[in-house]
């Protein structure tokens, strides 16, 4: 057990092999195609092949076949038996030495203290799907959430098809607008509790780490703005994109917060990610 510990670090103390699987972490519970991670990470096919062999190896990812594309994802029992070891081992299991250093303001008692809880929804532009899902969650709970969207490269404005559903399902768009992630980053910005992904290129980023460590998920779906054809159609994507984040949002301010500890709340969140959508 020892051995394969020794090697499981050895393999990501390699800068890349390490990048490739919190890539793989942040997507987790999706599974990527060799050619999306050596996209996102800019690493030669033929070098990637060689790492992800060597993670495979290690048991810290896992490999499935998928038609003809091989899809990789993180192996979870893997890498609780890899951090049981090193708590068994170097802590000698002693939970006031190791687990304290990993506590959070979501451990022990209610998960959720009673207040509002700030949602952040990040994509990449900011002009569609992340708008929806700040706005829908505005209107459909907004005395329990504050809600708040940004875009990692945002578009100068919102994009016209998602600014038409937006008033025509009556919500106020009066004050929406297309925001960059780093305007909630500084000391005057909110402490989040859940932080969410909408689109695949914003999970892929590498970000640096949120204070106060927030519930986070990966809420991926089609882009609306790359819908192609007739004016009906594009706009039927837009329609789309929007149910189905009305979906996932009904079905996230539904959750028991008050009684979920950290571990349930983040299935249940990576859960929401895989329904399908409602419109």
């Amino acid at each position: 057990m020892e051995s394969d510990v020794v090697l499981q670090l050895a393999t990501l103390g390699h800068p890349q092999r390490l990048a490739i699987f919190r890539l793989l972490m942040r997507r987790t519970p999706d599974t990527l195609s060799a050619g999306e991670i050596a996209s996102a990470l800019h690493i030669k096919p033929s070098t990637l092949s060689s790492y992800l062999g060597a993670l495979t190896q290690t048991g810290l990812v896992t490999q499935r076949r998928k038609g003809t594309s091989l899809l990789y994802g993180v192996k979870l029992d893997g890498v609780q038996r890899m951090i049981d070891t090193l708590f068994l081992d170097c802590c000698r299991g002693r939970p006031d030495l190791c687990l304290s250093l990993t506590s959070s303001r979501f451990d022990g008692g209610p998960t959720m203290p009673d207040r509002k809880f700030n949602v952040l929804f990040i994509c990449t532009g900011n002009s569609a799907r992340s708008i929806f899902a700040e706005s829908i969650l505005r209107k459909e709970a907004g005395d329990r959430f504050e809600a708040f969207s940004a875009g990692t490269r945002p578009s100068s404005e919102l994009h016209p098809f998602a600014f038409s559903v937006l008033k025509d399902k009556g919500h106020d768009v009066s004050a929406l607008r297309a925001k960059n992630i780093n305007e909630f980053r500084g000391t005057d910005a909110p402490e989040f509790d859940f932080v969410f992904t909408v689109c695949d290129q914003a999970a892929n980023e590498e970000c640096p780490a949120w204070t106060g460590q927030p519930i986070s998920a990966h809420w991926g779906m089609p882009d609306p703005v790359k819908a192609e054809g007739t004016e009906a159609q594009k706009s039927l994507a837009f329609q789309q994109a929007y149910g189905a984040l009305r979906h996932r949002m009904l079905a996230f301010t539904a959750l028991p917060l008050e009684t979920l500890d950290r571990i349930s709340l983040q299935k249940a969140v990576d859960r929401i990610a895989g329904l399908p959508a409602d419109t």
